[in-house]
């Protein structure tokens, strides 16, 4: 085995199992990292954390965090490919989940992003959230006429830049409400982590995320 840090050879066990590098003097806990590349590859299996739970034998907290902590390198290594690419089209997505289309007022709770095509990749850019206007129009009584202002704006000043109604951000946008499905509910405070996930499993392959993940792990350390 090798360093994870400096990859020298020499290395000491300790008494608290911990490894310890005779190089660089840093210390690391093989059982940990190797629990963890186990976690990544259920997380780009697509695995919820309570289907990674129960088969991995690991603490339905403890894998959560470990999710959550993927996904934001995840969204940070998105946010720096996607820097000084060329964008090919655009085009406005909202999404609302389907158990709240039928009440008028989760309009409120609706998440709207741009999807840009690049390459032959997706960025999605994550629009302000509506739902801290909520109960200021609720309170006054005017959601009904809120809401139907909405949707004529909506209908009128949708943002878009696309060459056919059949294309790669369409494509995206299936395979995100496909994948979204899976979580039954996102909150607002952590949607964008999930639609960077979406992002970065749709422009790579299982390997790929792999890979990028394993790397982006190891620079972590």
């Amino acid at each position: 085995m090798k360093c994870i840090y400096c990859q020298h050879t020499k290395l000491y066990e300790l008494k608290s199992g911990q490894m310890k590098c005779a190089k660089c003097k840093k210390k690391f806990s093989e059982k940990k990292i190797k629990t963890d590349l186990k976690i990544m590859e259920y997380f780009c299996e697509n695995f919820t954390v309570n289907e990674a739970s129960k088969k991995l034998f690991i603490n339905y907290i403890t894998l959560k965090k470990r999710y959550e902590f993927f996904r934001q390198l995840i969204a940070n290594y998105l946010e720096k490919a996607y820097q000084n690419k060329q964008i090919i089209e655009y085009d406005e997505y909202i999404y609302l989940e389907k158990s709240k289309k039928k009440v008028k007022e989760n309009i409120f709770d609706a998440q709207n992003f741009l999807t840009l095509a690049y390459d032959d990749k997706v960025y999605n850019l994550l629009m302000p959230n509506l739902n801290k206007y909520k109960n200021q129009f609720l309170d006054n009584n005017i959601e009904e006429v809120y809401f139907k202002e909405f949707s004529k704006f909506m209908m009128r000043n949708k943002i878009s830049k696309t060459k056919k109604r059949e294309n790669r951000i369409t494509q995206f946008w299936l395979f995100f409400e496909e994948s979204i499905l899976k979580y039954k509910g996102v909150g607002s405070e952590n949607f964008f982590y999930y639609l960077k996930e979406i992002e970065f499993k749709f422009n790579y392959s299982k390997e790929m995320q792999k890979e990028i993940l394993a790397e982006l792990y190891q620079n972590s350390l």
